[in-house]
């Protein structure tokens, strides 16, 4: 017999109409049909395939329902990806041709003593071929000696960020990279990097994966620490949760697979997550060449020997990250290699061996581990070097004098955390550094906090540093009245054994603009008393107070901010510290805006509203609400998802337009209306209308001047011209509009 019958596997109906040959029990289908049903078989083989044939399949003939249901092997089933494991919310950055100038101009008044006035600033310029950016303060005392009065540049650079290649290009002041076993250093040069910030939604670390298998149609639900993070539904077959929730540390992963019967099955896996790592494949690197920078923030153009600096790190596996680091100057170089690997579920170990020569070769070694779960948290380090080890932090200074005083010869670092259930969070660290002279400093610190009812929260430390008298501690109480104000008051022991105490209230300026203020008040060796307000809003930030410490007063005052160029106009803002974007309205005022939902303000009597905080290269969603505009304003969109370059900004212009529209009595020269049915079309346009009840028509995108061509059954055709006026803010009301005949009836 030849059968066409809808194919059901493992109780899944695939919709799928296949063909069936049926010998007495035993059926046969087309091998490809079974492929395309997801099967895993060979593509040669014998065609027609005999469904007994096949090891552990089998196979049921439902004649009520027209069915061949199938029952495989689970492996035979293709394996389901459940999630996006990177790049599920990648949006390109966009940078607009544009200039920024921030500044932080700060005084204060000492009474019977000196004055001092600075002013930071930083000049940004920006556009497709990246960012230049320059910053410096200048400083001038009044009444003192002085001697740092001037201006002083910090940085002044050229940088281009590829986010396609995920690389960072920059020429002039730069950092250098750094791994946990090396110093960086500042250059003027060049510098090549990987820069994965470009890419907010590329997780760089091994994640876990949780995997399983489904008999039948079900669905799976992912638990991490008794919290469901994920609820899919599932085909027949094994299953792959290919991106978990960002998580680090320890942790419990249960999976929770639940068929239309009910049944259930759990499987649960412990994990360990730690960002130090990378994902297979992946380097990331850094190199940077050009002169080292000296007696930075003192003199403007201080630069010494050339040098060179690189770092490279690889993820081997999922477990294993290797590293590497270099430098090298005139008379100087340094290698050394590290990695960093995962011990399972107990935590990673990082350790490094560098060689460096300059006057004497000398060594550093390090080793290091941590492990970081809900309950507990431990992490530890050692470095060890030899007399004759430098690098470039230190290579200069050793010219001038032996530095064996403050060279480092051992640093160890120790931290433990506990964060018992309802107990609060305990801390308990430990530092030494042993200096090349024999010099040490060994320091001790405990820390508890605890957040009590109504979240008010309490904190106490203590430090104490080994082989020396006296112990230093503070205890805390903070308590929040809002989102916006707190209470704290705390007391202090000095490592002398003197106390002190302070009482604090502090709110916040809303950073959609208003009124804060800082209140202080403290007693012990000498009276402190202290108060100050800020003012914001989409401006400019001002702040101005007085303080007085041992009955000596000191005033000052502040003013933040930022101007824009961008668009053809000069934008007034608050300080500008990443990106920013330019929302533009098209010349419409009062538009509010939102961003992610949240209302950020409205645009300005120009139609447009500046946004100073925005992260760059995050994927934001930005809205106008066209409300309150006249009815006939429209806009080709009111919601748009834009991502902005690093340190820029961004033109978001929403193209709003005036439509008119009108609603037109149309009546023929009798005066009576025209019949229902009746089609009138905009002549020269694309605008139709039919004739309704009393002559109505109804019609869109209007000019100032129109024409209207009308045809109806009864009286044939006509035309009628009418204007609108430009200043009109709502629909026109047109007519009664006579409409003049032009042929006869038909």
């Amino acid at each position: 017999m030849q059968l066409f019958l809808e194919l059901v596997l493992n109780e899944l109906p695939t919709g799928q109409i296949i063909e069936v040959q049926a010998v007495g029990e035993h059926y046969l289908v087309a091998r490809r049909d079974l492929i395309a049903a997801g099967l895993k078989l060979d593509a040669e083989g014998a065609d027609p395939v005999e469904l007994d044939s096949l090891a552990g399949v089998r196979s049921t003939y439902e004649q009520e329902m027209q069915q061949l249901r199938l029952d495989v092997p689970i492996e035979w089933l293709p394996r389901q990806q459940i999630g996006v494991a990177n790049g599920g919310d990648r949006i390109e950055a966009v940078t607009s041709l544009g200039a920024l100038f921030n500044y932080d101009v700060y005084y204060s008044n000492t009474d019977g003593g000196s004055a001092l006035a600075s002013a930071f600033t930083e000049q940004r310029v920006f556009g497709e071929k990246g960012v230049f950016s320059n910053s410096g303060v200048y400083r001038r005392s009044f009444g003192g000696v002085g001697d740092l009065d001037g201006y002083y540049r910090y940085d002044s650079y050229w940088r281009f960020n590829d986010q396609q290649r995920l690389l960072s290009y920059a020429a002039g002041d730069v950092v250098s990279g750094a791994l946990t076993w090396n110093s960086a250093v500042r250059l003027g040069g060049v510098q090549l990097s990987r820069n994965f910030a470009l890419r907010p939604d590329l997780i760089t670390y091994p994640m876990p994966r949780f995997s399983g298998d489904a008999s039948v149609p079900s669905t799976v639900d992912l638990f991490i620490d008794n919290t469901r993070v994920s609820s899919e539904t599932l085909k027949p077959g094994p299953f792959t949760f290919n991106s978990a929730p960002v998580i680090s540390g320890a942790g419990q992963a249960t999976v929770v697979t639940t068929d239309a019967l009910g049944r259930q099955v759990a499987t649960t896996v412990p994990f360990y997550v730690t960002n130090t790592l990378l994902q297979k494949g992946l380097t990331d690197y850094s190199l940077s060449l050009g002169r080292l920078r000296q007696n930075y923030g003192l003199e403007n153009f201080s630069y010494g020997r050339y040098a060179g600096s690189g770092t490279f790190r690889y993820g081997l596996n999922d477990r294993i990250t290797l590293e590497s680091h270099a430098e090298a100057a005139s008379g100087f170089r340094l290698t050394g290699i590290g990695s960093t690997f995962s011990v399972g579920t107990f935590g990673s170990v990082t350790s490094s061996f560098s060689q460096s020569h300059y006057t004497d070769s000398g060594q550093q070694y390090s080793l290091g581990y941590s492990y970081f779960s809900r309950l507990f948290g431990v992490s530890a380090q050692r470095i060890e070097r030899t007399r004759g080890f430098a690098d470039l932090s230190v290579v200069e200074a050793l010219d001038a004098r032996p530095l064996d005083n403050f060279l480092l010869k051992r640093s160890d670092q120790v931290t433990l955390t506990f964060s018992p259930s309802g107990l609060g969070s305990v801390g308990i660290g430990y530092f030494a550094n042993l200096a090349q002279d024999g010099n040490s400093t060994r320091l001790i610190n405990l820390s508890w906090s605890r957040t009590l009812w109504r979240n008010i929260s309490f904190y106490v430390s203590l430090n104490r540093v080994l082989d020396e008298d006296g112990y230093a501690a503070q205890a805390q109480v903070v308590v929040p009245f809002d989102m916006l104000s707190t209470l704290s008051a705390s007391t202090d022991r000095s490592r002398s054994g003197r106390y002190s105490q302070r009482v604090n209230y502090s709110r916040n300026a809303p950073s959609e603009g208003g009124l804060g203020m800082n209140l202080s008040y403290g007693s012990g060796d000498s009276e402190y008393t202290q108060a100050d307000f800020t003012w914001r809003n989409q401006s400019v930030q001002l702040q101005g107070g007085a303080y007085s410490d041992a009955g000596e007063m000191t005033h000052w005052g502040d003013a933040s901010g930022s101007l824009v160029a961008m668009d053809g106009g000069l934008f007034a803002t608050n300080r500008v510290d990443d990106a920013f974007v330019l929302v533009s309205t098209d010349g419409y005022p009062g538009v509010p805006v939102t961003f992610e939902h949240q209302l950020i303000g409205e645009t300005d009597r120009n139609g447009h509203l500046l946004v100073p905080w925005v992260p760059s290269y995050y994927r934001g969603q930005y809205e106008v609400d066209l409300l309150n505009l006249p009815s006939n304003v429209v806009a080709g969109e009111t919601q748009r998802f834009i991502a902005v370059g690093e340190g820029s900004g961004a033109l978001l212009a929403f193209a709003l337009r005036q439509q008119f529209s009108a609603s037109v009595v149309l009546v023929d020269e009798s005066g009576a209306f025209l019949p229902q049915g009746a089609v009138a079309t905009l002549v020269g346009g694309t605008g139709r209308s039919q004739v309704g009840w009393d002559g109505v028509a109804y019609f869109e995108n209007l000019a100032a001047h129109n024409e209207l061509d009308v045809r109806t059954p009864e009286a044939g055709q006509c035309r009628a011209r009418f204007d609108i006026d430009p200043h009109i803010a709502e629909m026109a009301q047109i007519g009664p509009l006579t409409c003049h005949r032009t042929t006869g009836a038909p």
